[in-house]
């Protein structure tokens, strides 16, 4: 046996001493007997989101009057919204009913990586949800030529890429800091400013990064999102007649108030990452009260989704009639 193996072995041993292998989530421990209250409103707000998107889905797939490219891109969004509530959400749920605060290091990780990737992938859905308000505004001749399946396709995939390769960094960043306890995150998800601020090495290239990561996937489309409707507004202050002007308007409303919660709780959240007491109770509206809320935004916003669903209803009371 070679001389140095009960060093190795000891270094070994303190090594697998100090490494985290799981974290705690501490989620709202704190709220003590109001956790089984909270419990409850966050399943309620979750299976209602989750039944509104589905619901938009459906419409689109089977309604001819929504089969165009604004809803293709509604009914997409609908598809993330599904996504981005059931990585964080059950887990939360979970958390608050059992008491089962654990989350293994690689688990902890790949719930940080996906969320992260569907919030940019988001951001940048809206961005192409607004161009495609603006083409059909100020483009309404050309807008059918351009916006051709293989286009609307194309612009949905697009935000997945960039929404994917924006979080890898982030991912790659985050998982080379150090983790030698505590082990106690201050969040009911595993997100990048508690993790640094666990981390035992020095997190100041990691937290560099996330600020440019935010910069990419919140600030910029923001802006570009602004342009374009500073582009529309002057569009349909052009138009002759209030009533033109209102139609021209509320095509893009629902897309302009989702947008807007959207990005508000966005910036909040992730422009200033520190970390703070507050981060987990501003996340929840982010990630639970925003969500619940965009399905009855498109639906009580917009003439066309009250139409296709009193077209379905009356449907399917038809059908039950005649047997």
């Amino acid at each position: 046996m070679p001389d140095n193996f009960p060093r190795f072995y000891s270094m070994n041993q303190e090594f697998n001493k100090t490494m985290v292998q799981e974290f705690i989530l501490i989620a709202f421990s704190g709220l003590q007997q109001l956790q089984l209250l909270l419990f409850f409103l966050v399943l309620i707000a979750y299976i209602i989101c989750v039944t509104g998107n589905i619901t938009i889905i459906v419409l689109v797939r089977i309604e001819p009057l929504l089969q165009t490219p604004m809803y293709f891109f509604i009914s997409t969004f609908s598809v993330l919204e599904i996504m981005f509530v059931t990585v964080t959400i059950p887990k939360l749920l979970d958390n608050l009913i059992s008491g089962n605060k654990r989350i293994t290091f690689i688990e902890c990780f790949t719930q940080m990586f996906i969320f992260n990737s569907l919030g940019a992938t988001e951001c940048y859905l809206l961005l192409v949800m607004a161009f495609d308000r603006d083409l059909a505004i100020n483009s309404p001749l050309r807008y059918s030529a351009i916006m051709r399946k293989d286009i609307c396709t194309q612009l949905a995939v697009a935000p997945w890429i960039v929404g994917l390769s924006l979080s890898s960094l982030t991912l790659i960043y985050t998982a080379q800091l150090k983790f030698c306890g505590p082990n106690q995150i201050n969040h009911f998800i595993c997100d990048v400013a508690p993790l640094q601020n666990l981390s035992c090495s020095d997190p100041s290239m990691s937290k560099l990064n996330t600020i440019m990561v935010a910069i990419l996937a919140i600030i910029f489309p923001v802006l570009i999102i602004i342009a374009f409707y500073v582009h529309i507004i002057n569009a349909i202050l052009k138009i002759k007649g209030n009533k033109s002007k209102q139609k021209a308007f509320s095509t893009c409303s629902s897309h302009l108030i989702v947008t807007s919660l959207f990005f508000g709780a966005a910036l909040v959240v992730y422009i200033r990452p520190t970390g703070s007491q507050n981060d987990k109770f501003l996340a929840l509206i982010y990630m639970v009260l925003t969500p619940l809320l965009n399905p009855f935004i498109y639906t009580l916003k917009n003439s066309d989704v009250k139409m296709a669903i009193t077209h379905l209803v009356l449907k399917k009371i038809h059908l039950f009639c005649d047997l």
